[in-house]
């Protein structure tokens, strides 16, 4: 099992994208995605530093619901 973070596309060059979720910013590719539509504003799922997967602005934010939710048990 994985673990991807939502985050939302901030800056695109090439097949490199800046994402930021929660204030904070990470540098992540695109390569995974190269044969879907991404732009800025779009939401997608982070892991190790790879695009994995393109979602709503909605999924996003029931991921991130579900991960406060989590984090606040602990």
């Amino acid at each position: 099992m994985c673990l991807a973070v939502p985050m939302k596309i901030s800056s695109i060059d090439g097949f490199r994208c800046t994402c930021e979720a929660k204030g904070i910013e990470r540098e992540v590719s695109l390569f995974m995605l190269q044969h879907e539509d991404v732009a800025v504003g779009d939401h997608v799922l982070v892991h190790v530093g790879y695009a994995i997967q393109k979602v709503s602005a909605g999924e996003a934010a029931e991921s991130r619901a579900l991960f406060d939710e989590m984090l606040a048990e602990t």
